[in-house]
């Protein structure tokens, strides 16, 4: 089987976690191979019961997420003929993502159509519509083909690697679990930033409530969380921007308090460890990315005292930690 999700963020791969789950439960001697981008490369190695091998994605005309590189493209097509039982498209509402899934030349295509476009097959095709949560528009795709339902929850594998790693770094040796807060300002595009002093306020209620403060981020995003540095009115915060790959920051979630982030890849990493969140929704729909479990995770649209009272609320609850 092949399953196409090239999509470029860390959250839209965990969001197809219930869906590969229900596909390996029912298919537990097919190899299913991941058709995504080249990043996708360390979420298939954390789920080799999932995902047995990743083809890298080629591109294709009017798909954004990689460059079409034609000669690969053409190969890439002719040698999946005939190869695969089914192609699966994940990907998205369907236009461009179901005639490239069509292409393959597998002995059936399933995926989602936008109604009133091509639909390839109506017996294992379904209608996209807007306003779905992400894991379960492909969950329910998959229940449809057959196969029953896992759970809904995301999940991301934490090895004693990753929180030696974690150890490793400088002074978070110290970090206990519920003893800190992770505060991650940096979204991929600006419009999803909330300003730094906002940030800055937040990280100084939970530094009055006796939590030690965690500032995360990409190194690209070194200057943001700077400034929200620089504008804490109370000090001790350790930022550890630039320091974490993808393994030490779930292991620095799973023992974290609670996180506070915009609507990013952190916030479904932190759905996946079962870390309490507050969740900034700037400019995406929270009734399609924000988690599931919305006790434990708090979607906001930006207001600052709202944010304020979500933090208070979520420290009022008994901790659970994956850690």
């Amino acid at each position: 089987m092949l399953i196409f999700r090239a999509l470029p963020g860390l959250g839209d791969l965990l969001c197809a976690v219930p869906a590969l789950r229900a596909l390996r439960a029912g298919l537990p001697e097919a190899e299913l191979t991941l058709l995504g981008l080249p990043q996708a490369a360390g979420f298939a190695q954390r789920f080799p019961e999932l995902i047995d091998r990743l083809e890298v994605f080629p591109g294709f005309p009017g798909l954004p997420e990689q460059p079409v590189r034609n000669r690969e493209l053409l190969a890439f097509l002719s040698g999946a003929q005939g190869k695969y039982e089914l192609a699966l498209q994940l990907h998205g509402s369907g236009p461009v993502s179901n005639a490239l899934v069509a292409l393959l030349g597998a002995r059936q295509t399933a995926g989602r159509f936008l109604p009133g476009q091509w639909c390839p097959d109506p017996a294992r095709f379904l209608p996209y519509q807007e306003g779905e949560p992400e894991p379960l528009v492909w969950l329910r795709l998959v229940e449809f083909l057959g196969y029953p339902s896992q759970g809904t929850a995301l999940a991301f594998p934490i090895h004693e690697e990753d929180r030696a790693a974690l150890r490793a770094l400088p002074d978070a040796h110290a970090l206990t679990p519920g003893s800190y807060a992770v505060v991650h300002p940096g979204a991929s595009r600006p419009e999803r930033r909330w300003p730094p002093r906002h940030f800055a306020q937040v990280a100084d209620r939970l530094a009055e409530r006796g939590l030690r403060v965690v500032l995360t981020g990409t190194p690209g995003e070194a200057e943001l969380t700077r400034a929200v540095r620089e504008a804490l009115a109370l000090p001790g915060a350790l930022d550890l921007t630039g320091q974490t790959d993808l393994g030490t920051l779930a292991a620095l979630l799973a023992g974290a308090r609670v996180l506070v982030s915009g609507d990013t890849g952190v916030s479904h990493l932190a759905a996946a460890t079962r870390t309490p969140s507050v969740v900034l929704f700037l400019a995406s729909d929270p009734a399609r990315w924000a988690p599931l479990d919305r006790e434990r995770h708090r979607a906001v649209r930006g207001d600052l005292g709202r944010v304020l009272t979500e933090v208070d609320d979520l420290l009022q609850q008994e901790p659970d930690y994956a850690f």
